[in-house]
């Protein structure tokens, strides 16, 4: 597969031909060639960008809104399209492919109903005969990063919303999923975007810094959103902080599931196994951390670690339906060996699967892990999870929140009443009671706190990330002035 870039609705290679290649890690097979994106180029696309915000910024809600459905359609129509792409770029089952499809798909809906739901409001004024009141207006392009790891939702939600809001669009995807994104970007093209309002780069990893400093840097760009890992976030946050540009930032993830003694057991499993082994566990909200009261233990340890050995393994291209499959590079292999073998150094046990030879990993579960082990506290963002014994509510919700990161978070318990208790109490942006820490719906706000960022995508907190508001008054001009 050859993916250009795509600046003013026209496909075209880098102005330099440079180009780079992504291989698939586990088969050495070249998967898709790239054309890399460098700072002459990038500088074009950002006046791309300028030019067509002074049209689209006028563009009235109806028209922006029946744009976006024509894209939810198209995006579902080319679905067999996402799946193969997906299975061949980033190692995804069918079902994680579809889910993707169909949650961008509803996410683009609900975008499209949110484009008349942009406005001020009026605010009582002490002085007499004054109208007081708020407008909310496009603030510019929004430059929108997006990761490998769930390419049509991350990357759907990071143009659509700026797009309702009537803002350009600078879509820069990965280099990982670079095909994945360009059939995101030629979704919204088909759909009848004009030329400029969304335009499509990717990079050479080598050059991903300097182009993303120079688009941050130009007049037009006025917000950053990145979804993707602390430490490129951490650097993305410096690099708009020097240009004073705002950003949202969703990061990392390590996420808690407590199991409480009241818990219903084989709800928790069947929770456990989907929150912590969708696609090979390397979505930012996967479950990281099993906080289980001893109580209940050795029920929910034994019953989880028969359900993960019975998985199905395999390579998404050859068999669509597996439920786990190889992870993303040969770094993440050894990152998650060497936490494994650190964590069974110190006393843990691994009580499913075993340490990886190849990038197709079993599905492993590592039992009574504690603080000194470093599993406990770095992200693992693959297929291992972990179970911390404790001893009571209290000393749970004190586990659960021992962690630099804080966005999705579980609660198991019969006692709802305890469990809102403890939510009011936990660290996390998200908190499900009693249902997986996967999980997403596009009215509802999403986001983390700590580590995993600031800034909320979803439901009406994207109209506060993507829009500027101001506030205008109308006075008597024969007012009386102190002086």
């Amino acid at each position: 597969m050859t993916v250009q870039l795509i600046i003013d609705n026209q496909k075209s290679d880098a102005s330099d031909g440079k180009t780079f290649q992504h291989i698939d890690p586990l088969t050495g097979t070249l998967v898709s060639t790239g054309a890399a994106c460098g700072v002459e180029d990038a500088a074009r696309v950002a006046e791309s960008s300028q030019r067509a915000f002074r049209v689209w910024s006028k563009t009235g809600p109806d028209e922006r809104r029946r744009i976006l459905l024509a894209a939810a359609d198209i995006l579902e129509a080319k679905t067999d399209d996402f799946c193969a792409a997906m299975a061949e770029e980033v190692g995804s089952s069918q079902l994680w492919a579809q889910s993707n499809v169909q949650s961008s798909a509803k996410l683009l809906r609900e975008a499209a109903g949110m484009t008349t739901q942009i406005k001020g409001e009026t605010i009582p004024s002490d002085r007499p005969g004054t109208l007081s009141m708020t407008l909310r207006q496009p603030v510019g392009t929004v430059l929108s990063i997006v990761p490998w790891n769930g390419p049509i939702l991350l990357g759907a939600r990071a143009i659509a919303y700026p797009l309702a809001c009537g803002n350009t669009v600078i879509f820069k995807g990965s280099e990982t999923s670079p095909r994945v994104h360009e059939l995101l970007a030629e979704v919204f093209v088909e759909a009848g975007l004009p030329a400029g309002v969304l335009n499509f780069i990717v990079t050479d990893p080598a050059d991903a810094a300097a182009v993303t400093e120079v688009l941050v840097a130009h007049d037009t760009v006025r917000r950053v959103n990145f979804t993707g890992s602390t430490n490129v976030g951490r650097m993305i946050a410096q690099t708009c902080a020097k240009y004073l540009k705002r950003c949202l930032l969703e990061l990392g993830g390590k996420a808690p599931f407590i199991v409480l003694d009241d818990a219903d057991i084989d709800g928790a499993i069947n929770a456990a196994v989907f929150g912590a082994f969708l696609y090979q566990g390397q979505i930012c909200m996967s479950t990281e951390r099993f906080v289980v009261d001893e109580a209940v233990a050795d029920a929910f340890a034994s019953g989880f670690a028969e359900r993960v050995s019975k998985l199905d393994v395999g390579i998404p291209t050859q068999a669509p339906n597996c439920i786990v499959g190889p992870v993303i590079g040969s770094g993440a292999l050894g990152r998650i060996n060497d936490l494994i073998d650190d964590a069974l150094s110190k006393g843990a046990k691994l009580i499913a699967g075993a340490l990886g030879d190849s990038t197709l990993m079993q599905p492993m579960l590592v039992d009574h892990v504690t603080p000194e082990m470093k599993i406990y506290h770095e992200e693992t963002f693959g297929p291992v999870t972990i179970i911390v014994r404790t001893k009571g509510a209290e000393q749970a919700l004190e586990i659960a929140n021992d962690s630099a990161f804080g966005l999705s978070s579980s609660i198991f318990t019969r006692d709802i009443s305890r469990a809102l208790e403890l939510a009011n109490r936990l660290d996390a942006g998200c908190i499900h009671i009693n249902g997986a820490t996967v999980n997403h719906e596009p009215q509802a706000p999403y986001g983390g706190m700590k580590n995993s960022g600031y800034g909320r995508f979803d439901g009406s907190a994207v109209i506060e990330e993507f829009t500027e508001i101001k506030w205008v008054t109308i006075q008597p001009s024969d007012q009386p002035y102190p002086f």
